[in-house]
């Protein structure tokens, strides 16, 4: 025995059976993320993408839009229907989406050989990440997507693991399919993820997975359920495909540019997510014990730099931090199995702080409609109406409401659930792909800026000063069949 079994150069034995689930510690965490999402979730009003989402999925139902697949906006359309206006009810499957992060996360650490106290800090780490923090209460594409790619990694990472034991369980190659195609009808970024994963594998493997019959199996499966937005998109021109260069250009505005993305990428795992984040990452790139998983590590870099590259959006990397964070918090397992570090002196300082600061994002959460200068819905509805019904009622019959952004467009919508309001146009981005008004519409109450407008009609006039000026468009010079593609855009 010797020397080479004790080398320290080599793996730690393998693991034939998991450890126990931390069952108690990770679902009381994850219930107390629930708990403060929901409570959270009738204050703030609409964010601005929760009211497009509602928006599109209540009035404009279809299988794709524009700028994202249909899941989102008929998860939102489905909550409000159960019971119209009542926020905490909407908002209901994000919370649960968030608090699902927790024990996914948990999961995964499990599935590296993490013990109790390891799961609950991997759990506790997927709690306090900072932009979960921010947007765990809203019905966003962007709340759902990091819960669907931390569940196509539990497949890879317990296939790899089950393969390792000469023993793989195939059905979850097929589960990975079924998810995918989810994945594919709520946001699209899921494409990148593959390709990446895909490049990764040729580079340092295991290849065989793409000799698996099953595997191919469910991409066939992933392709059938992603079919509808996708032909939705192909019958539209690919406009999906224009959105990466309006995302790069609202960049330096949203992000910071490229240098913010960079820094955000990172930082948005919170206080003690991002030293596990960055800690996992080297380990699944170095540790001999995650060979078999280092294709995760080569994805996230791969992901990292395509990201700051395009000049994506600061939160695409989100759904990746469980592995990393997995992986980290086993590592430092390992460190204390060893005595070589005692991790819960400094560990428990680091999560009281990311639970501070994330408690702190879901504070900000209720205060980002303001602090981005849009008034709420009810606010602009009502404004919408008023300039509606000083209107003459023959005139109202010919009138229709227009707004300048589809995020005007979507609050005026969702607003007039309680307001007395015609039909709600845009030519911006979704709205301008929803059908025009029709030829007897001959006059238009434009909300906030008409400028695209003043060349179509031949008078536009101000009737309303609120918080978001309104202008009467009349004497239409043109038919709308005309006028839709001059002033659409995204």
């Amino acid at each position: 025995m010797s020397a080479q079994l004790l080398s320290p150069q080599q793996p730690p034995p393998t693991r034939t059976e998991l450890p126990p689930l931390a069952k108690g510690p990770v679902f009381t965490i994850a219930g107390l993320v629930a708990a403060a999402h929901l409570a959270f979730s009738p204050f703030g009003g609409f964010w601005i993408d929760e009211a497009y989402m509602l928006a599109a999925g209540k009035y404009h139902p279809d299988w794709g839009y524009v700028d994202q697949p249909p899941l989102a906006p008929l998860i939102a359309a489905a909550m409000d229907w159960i019971a119209p206006g009542m926020m905490p009810v909407l908002r209901l499957p994000a919370v649960l989406a968030t608090a699902a992060i927790v024990v996914l996360t948990a999961l995964l650490a499990r599935e590296f050989g993490g013990d109790r106290r390891a799961q609950a800090l991997a759990g506790a780490a997927g709690a306090t990440g900072l932009w979960t923090a921010l947007v765990g209460h809203w019905v966003t594409p962007y709340t759902f997507e990091p819960l669907l790619w931390l569940a196509l990694t539990w497949c890879l990472v317990r296939w790899v693991r089950l393969r390792d034991l000469g023993r793989p369980d195939d059905r979850l190659l097929l589960l990975f399919g079924v998810l995918l195609g989810i994945n594919m009808q709520m946001k699209f970024q899921v494409a990148i993820l593959c390709v990446a994963l895909l490049v990764s594998v040729l580079l340092v493997g295991p290849r065989d997975i793409l000799r698996r019959p099953m595997f191919w199996g469910g991409v066939g499966i992933a392709a059938l359920i992603a079919l509808p937005t996708v032909l939705w998109q192909a019958f539209n021109g690919w406009p999906q495909l224009q959105m990466g260069s309006i995302v790069a250009a609202e960049s330096p505005m949203l992000s910071g540019g490229r240098g913010g993305t960079a820094m955000n990428l990172v930082l948005f795992a919170g206080v003690a997510g991002t030293t596990l984040f960055l800690f996992g990452l080297w380990r699944l790139m170095r540790s001999p014990e995650l060979r078999s998983y280092r294709f995760f590590a080569v994805t996230t870099v791969l992901l990292y730099g395509f990201f700051i590259a395009t000049a994506g959006r600061p939160y695409y990397l989100i759904g990746l931090y469980g592995v990393s964070i997995a992986a980290g918090v086993v590592g430092f397992q390992r460190r204390r199995e060893s005595r070589r570090t005692r991790f819960g002196w400094t560990a428990w300082p680091a999560f009281a702080l990311s639970a501070v600061a994330a408690g702190y994002m879901m504070y900000a959460s209720t205060t980002m409609t303001s602090m981005f200068g849009m008034s709420t819905v009810d606010s602009l509805a009502r404004d919408s109406a008023a300039a509606y019904a000083a209107l003459p009622p023959e005139q109202q019959q010919h009138t229709a409401i227009l707004a300048d952004s589809y995020v005007t467009a979507a609050m005026v919508e969702v607003g007039g659930a309680q307001h007395d309001l015609p039909q709600v146009y845009s030519p911006h981005r979704g709205y301008g792909y929803f059908p025009p008004p029709t030829e007897q519409i001959d006059s238009v109450l434009v909300v906030g800026d008409p400028t695209s407008l003043r060349t179509q009609f031949s008078e536009v006039r101000q009737v309303s000063g609120g918080e978001v000026p309104i202008w009467l468009c009349t004497g239409k010079l043109a038919p709308w069949t005309e006028i839709w593609p001059e002033v659409k855009s995204l």
